[in-house]
Order: C-alpha cells, then sequence, then structure tokens
C-alpha cells in the first residue's frame, strides 16, 4: 500500500496523529507464524501521542448503548462494553483474507474499521489476562484497542501470519507498557523465591492443571524450588481481589446466564497466543533486571528499597541513611521511575 493511501485509511482509526511517525517503516518488519517477536521498537512520545488522542477515535464506548442515565446506572461499564462489541460479527478466515487484501489494494476506511471492530473481542480477551496485575480492566482494553490499530495500519498480509496472531503481539505490548507504568514494583518482593514466583506461579499453575495434577502449594513449592510457604504468600497476592472480574461471571442478572467468556473468541487452543503471554512476561523481567543494573550503586539501592522491597523504608528514614534531604530522596526516586518508564519504552515490543 502506498504511503498516501495509508494516511488515507488511519487518521479515522488513530485520529489527529502524526501519520509520518505512526507509519514509519524505518527497518523490515520480518514475521511469521513461528517468530513475530521482531516489531518496531516503541518509542515512548509515539505512545504519549496516541494516548492523548484515543478517546475521539470512532471505536465503540459504553455510552454508544443509547441508554438513559437512569438505565446506565448500575451496570458496570465491562458489561456495557461487551454488549456494544457483540454486534459486531467475527469473520472468517477467507473473510479476514478479502478484508486485508482490499485494504491494502484500495485503501477503504470501512475495510479498515471492519478489521478493528471485529478483533475487539481479541483486545478484551487479553486484557482479562492481565486483570490480577492491575484491577480497572477497561483502562486495558483502551491500551489494546491502541494497539489494536496500530496493528492493522502495519499488518502485511503477504507476510503470512494471520491479523489477529500480528495483533496480539501490539495488544499485549501496549498492555503491559500500561501496567508497567501504573503498577507499583513493591509487588515483586525482594527474595530470590518472591522472584521466582512472581514470574513463574501463575504458569506453573496452569502447566500443572493441563497436565491433569491438582496444582496445590506442596506440588508448586517442589516444581519451583521454595518453601511451602512462599507459595501461599505469592498466591495470596498475585491472586485476584474481592473486586476482580472472572470472564465466566454472568453479564447481568437478567437470567439469561450469559457470560463475558461468551462474548470473546474462542481461541484457547491457540498455543501461540500462550507461548507470546509467557515470552512477554518473560522479556517484561529481563529489561528490569537489566535496567538495573546499568544504574549507579546509590540508585540501585535506592531503587531496591523504595520500589522492590516488600515494606518500603519511609523517603525521610532513607534520608537519613545518605546524609540529604527528603526531597532529594523524592526527586530520585521520581527520576528513577522516568527513566524505567523510557528505559522499557525503548525496549519492549
Amino acid at each position: 500500500m502506498s504511503d498516501k493511501k495509508k494516511k488515507e485509511i488511519v487518521p479515522e482509526v488513530l485520529p489527529k496523529v502524526e501519520m509520518e511517525d505512526l507509519l514509519r517503516d524505518e527497518k523490515s518488519i520480518d514475521y511469521n507464524d513461528e517468530d513475530i517477536i521482531d516489531l518496531d521498537e516503541f518509542e515512548h512520545t509515539e505512545l504519549a501521542k496516541i494516548q492523548d488522542v484515543f478517546e475521539e477515535s470512532n471505536l465503540p464506548t459504553p455510552l454508544e448503548t443509547g441508554l438513559t442515565t437512569k438505565e446506565l446506572k448500575g451496570i458496570d461499564p465491562l458489561t456495557l462494553y461487551l454488549k456494544e462489541i457483540s454486534r459486531y460479527d467475527l469473520l472468517s478466515q477467507e473473510q479476514e483474507a478479502a478484508l486485508t487484501k482490499a485494504l491494502v489494494e484500495t485503501g477503504d476506511l470501512d475495510v479498515a474499521k471492519k478489521l478493528v471492530t471485529a478483533n475487539l473481542r481479541l483486545v478484551v480477551k487479553i486484557a482479562m489476562e492481565y486483570r490480577s496485575a492491575y484491577q480497572n480492566v477497561m483502562d486495558l482494553i483502551q491500551e489494546g484497542n491502541i494497539g489494536l490499530m496500530k496493528a492493522v495500519s502495519k499488518y502485511d498480509p503477504e507476510k503470512g501470519a494471520k491479523l489477529s496472531y500480528y495483533a496480539s503481539w501490539w495488544i499485549r505490548s501496549y498492555i503491559l507498557k500500561f501496567i508497567l507504568d501504573n503498577f507499583r514494583l513493591v509487588k515483586i518482593g525482594t527474595t530470590n523465591d518472591q522472584k521466582k514466583l512472581f514470574y513463574n506461579l501463575l504458569r506453573e499453575k496452569e502447566r500443572l492443571i493441563s497436565l491433569g495434577i491438582n496444582p496445590d502449594n506442596e506440588t508448586l513449592s517442589k516444581r519451583l524450588g521454595v518453601s511451602e510457604k512462599s507459595v501461599a504468600l505469592m498466591d495470596e497476592r498475585l491472586g485476584p481481589s474481592t473486586g476482580d472480574l472472572s470472564i465466566d461471571r454472568p453479564i447481568s442478572d437478567d437470567g439469561s446466564g450469559a457470560r463475558i467468556s461468551d462474548f470473546l473468541e474462542d481461541d484457547s487452543d491457540d498455543i501461540a497466543e500462550k507461548l507470546a503471554h509467557s515470552e512477554s512476561i518473560e522479556i517484561l523481567r529481563e529489561n528490569l533486571v537489566d535496567f538495573i543494573d546499568g544504574l549507579k550503586p546509590r540508585d540501585q539501592e535506592i531503587f531496591k528499597k523504595r520500589l522492590l522491597s516488600e515494606v518500603p523504608p519511609s523517603l525521610q528514614a532513607i534520608a537519613d541513611e545518605y546524609g540529604v534531604s527528603r526531597e532529594r530522596i523524592r526527586q530520585i526516586e521520581e527520576r528513577l521511575l522516568n527513566n524505567l518508564k523510557v528505559y522499557m519504552s525503548e525496549h519492549l515490543g
């Protein structure tokens, strides 16, 4: 597709964003069904620009349901959103192939919108996988929608991967970046056991269940080489809170029995997506370790104490330890967090 046609398509999907920044192809993206991790690196400024204008996009929102304020009261935003996107039909493989081909050949805006709206369920499905890390699922869905729009604007069907598979990487990357920007790192913990469990507990539980093995604390502790107490503590920390959402909960109390999962595309057997999720977490972990290793010794200590400690000391306590003001430690902490965001923006993709 020519640059001119691309610029004609995307403004309605990603409105009022500088198309030269969003659609530049400084390096070829070589992806296939076996290796799709080599996507463009994220640019921090690019993400910020897209976030600023996302609310002006034409994607459906709960407010488009046509319900009155009185009718909306008591219905959570996720329920409304799911009902709204359920009116968009899923695409068969043949339909998707025809639409992506038409998008490349004609640059038709309506075709681009069909590809985006047909994959909104995929965004919800991926966002729900991260609901234990961030409670507001609608925020994750919004970030994932940005990633979906980015994927549609850059997708090339001639390179062999399905759109949903290609888009899942952009969706996950945007969601992970959002969680990173808003997730208090104190939840990771500091001991080797805690770090190992943070990155492996949920994955190991899923693996055991898939093998028909009960993932109790004793079994998990043996598999992961940690104490049962550590497993129990991390399981409680990572487990859903009272307000957490389940994809199997009823959409409403009207007796229909409809569940959130009913609105999502059923691709539970897609091994590639499961691998993508695991690999994304591993990439996040590796980059966090690399970031810390690159800090000066004092910055490393402050970062670990304030942001990785299970019970972080007060700003004043650290200030007294280093013989500086409380405000100075606050400034260092803020600088480290900003540097972390920029670092991850440059290395996650």
